[in-house]
């Protein structure tokens, strides 16, 4: 069998295990996994030498903000640099939210990603339907499963940007959803007391004398919780699928662990910041660069999340890479209230999850790629398709140095932001080599691939790990 790429020499790293094997590729998926695939004449256009590297399925991201208009402004990283980015940092596929504005359908808002998306990103896509009027939008569910979307997100919060969706309909939803074999994605804040406790700190004096600790003096804990525990209630009564979105907090992995024996169909992902940073960035100077929803939390919840993911009651890591300038987050102008919220990501999410997750023992490398690439893959319906490296699949690699680390330096990454919340950090993890579909896309840590490479990818089947 002719075969147009070999990687060779290397340590393949899946969920399952460890192996010294060769990949052997043809077109765009692996066509042989076995050992010396370069030896005899194979006709091989490219062989890749992996030798003391490890090969492992490149990293799928289920949960991005792309080009998303926000806060007067629109996120710094588009599809352009957002997906180079991704790339960089050895993942190949993302999945953004498409949001309707005002009256607009979900299927609207769908094709308006659509021409975010097509002919400008680097890596693979997918999109999540966002549900903002679900008496509206619910109708339109079974058609955004015939697009291969079967996925989509409600608000607990946002009731001022008109998001919002109350008890009723998450409880309508997750019903709707369990006929359709749908899952529910959940933004889990409790909105009555969030809403009341920043109410209380509104005034010049307490945003003086607190600043932008006031972000984390009302968010504590038990607003995150108390809308997990609802939105679980919703899920067991009505037999649904449910995935929390970024969860920050301890008691909140307690809750969907306890769901979890109890047979509850949830899910919950978490994000870098919460597993490596922790609530003394709000004393900082530049603290309220730091800001986001929810909001990072303490150094117990870093250690219960990276439990969970070595539990496996915490399904995957995701970034939630909303990128704003060090200009748009500076509108805040000492108030609060007005923070652009979000964080850059997608370059650092796999090497921070290795750094901090394998080099200091928290998880296996085989745990990392699980929690990385596999599972994200299998929980949003693209499983084998992505996150394996299975004869068959898509030939999405990432290839990696076990332990050679590189400074964090937003200079020289491909992100639009100029900063990032890990500045000067030493991270091992990032692509030495990157394939998307069997194309070289990062050689030598230098993205060398193609603006509209990236193709939407269906899904089907979510939820199922």
């Amino acid at each position: 069998m002719k075969l147009d790429t070999i990687i060779t020499g290397g340590t393949l790293v899946t969920a399952a295990g460890k192996t010294r094997a060769d990949l052997g590729i043809r077109g765009e998926r692996i066509a042989a996994v076995g050992r010396n695939l370069a030896s005899g004449n194979r006709g091989a256009e490219r062989i890749i030498d992996a030798k003391g590297r490890y090969v492992i399925p490149a990293g799928v991201d289920v949960h991005v903000h792309l080009d998303l208009p926000f806060m007067g402004s629109k996120s710094a990283d588009d599809y352009n640099t957002g997906t180079k980015a991704a790339a960089r940092g050895g993942i190949t596929t993302v999945i953004d939210f498409a949001i309707p504005y005002g009256k607009e359908t979900m299927n609207r808002a769908v094709d308006n990603w659509f021409k975010k998306a097509e002919g400008i990103a680097c890596v693979d896509y997918s999109f999540h339907g966002t549900i903002t009027d679900y008496r509206r939008h619910l109708r339109e569910m079974p058609s955004l499963i015939e697009r291969g979307i079967p996925t989509a997100k409600e608000f607990m919060i946002y009731a001022n940007m008109g998001w919002q969706s109350d008890d009723g309909a998450i409880f309508s939803t997750l019903e709707e959803f369990k006929r359709l074999g749908a899952m529910l994605m959940v933004h889990a804040e409790s909105c009555g007391v969030l809403d009341l406790l920043m109410a209380r700190y509104d005034n010049p004096k307490d945003k003086r004398k607190y600043g932008v600790r006031l972000h984390n003096m009302t968010r504590p804990h038990f607003i995150e919780a108390e809308a997990i525990q609802r939105a679980i209630t919703w899920c067991e009564v009505t037999g649904g699928k449910l995935f929390i979105v970024h969860m920050s907090t301890e008691c909140g992995a307690d809750l969907v662990k306890e769901a979890q024996e109890r047979g509850v169909k949830v899910l919950a992902e978490t994000c870098p910041q919460y597993l490596v940073l922790d609530d003394a960035v709000f004393d900082r100077k530049d603290g309220h660069l730091f800001a986001s929803q929810p909001q990072i939390k303490t150094k117990a919840d870093q250690r219960r999340l990276w439990r969970g993911l070595r539990e496996n009651t915490v399904s995957n890591v995701s970034t939630d890479t909303c990128t704003c300038t060090l200009k748009h987050k500076s509108i805040w102008k000492g108030d609060y209230c007005k923070i652009p919220m979000g964080l850059p990501g997608l370059e650092t999410m796999m090497p921070l999850v290795y750094t901090h997750g394998v080099l200091k023992r928290q998880l296996t490398p085989e745990q990392f790629v699980q929690k990385c690439c596999t599972d994200p893959a299998k929980v949003m319906g693209l499983y084998p398709t992505k996150g394996s490296l299975d004869v068959g699949t898509d030939a999405d690699i990432a290839i990696i140095h076990p332990t050679k680390k590189t400074k964090v330096d937003w200079r020289k990454m491909e992100t639009n932001a100029d900063w990032s919340p890990y500045q000067g950090w030493a991270l091992a993890g990032f692509a030495e080599t990157t394939l998307c579909r069997g194309t070289v896309i990062v050689e030598d840590y230098k993205f060398t691939g193609q603006n509209g490479y990236g193709q939407f990818v269906p899904r089907k089947n979510p939820g199922n790990l």
